[in-house]
């Protein structure tokens, strides 16, 4: 893979570096098309209705953050009632709105501010929402490969 970034690297304008390089790259108009989080392609929509996130016909990848009760807890009964009061739509709607990128509680979607909606609704019909690729557990030492290929990758000529 890497030497397939290498000869390729021609084609790249940037590496990821975060979300604000990658968003600041094509609100200026020097990138016309990215690979990105939704999050930061429904920002751009709200400033400019032209640009939005499109999921890939392959599949978009997801995040899932989940909640875990310890195994020695001592309240799980006020566990419960916090993930249950925080999967509740409206109050969904608000930590999405805060986030900026959609939590899995079903309706909270009617909640949120028009334009988010439309920018969401715009990137995820059901096809799409179907055929989600949900982002596998990291094994252990994979990040560090993936860093020194990169570092590689970006030095080669």
């Amino acid at each position: 893979m890497q030497d397939k970034l290498i000869a390729c690297k021609g084609n790249v304008k940037a590496y990821w570096s975060g979300g604000d390089a990658l968003i600041n790259l094509v609100r200026s108009g020097e990138v016309t098309m990215a690979m990105g989080w939704d999050a930061g392609g429904w920002k751009l929509n709200q400033e400019n209705d032209t640009i939005n996130f499109v999921a890939p016909t392959s599949g978009a990848l997801g995040w899932i953050d989940t909640f875990v009760l310890p195994a020695k807890g001592r309240n799980d009964e006020a566990a419960y009632k916090w993930i249950n009061f925080v999967m509740r739509p409206d109050i969904a709607a608000k930590i999405t709105t805060s986030a900026g990128n959609f939590i899995a509680a079903v309706g909270a979607e009617e909640y949120v501010d028009a334009g988010l909606r439309r920018s969401y609704q715009q990137s995820f019909d059901q096809a799409a929402l179907d055929n989600i690729k949900w982002y596998p557990p990291v094994p252990a030492g994979l990040e560090t490969i993936e860093g020194k290929v990169l570092d590689r990758v970006k030095a080669a000529q």
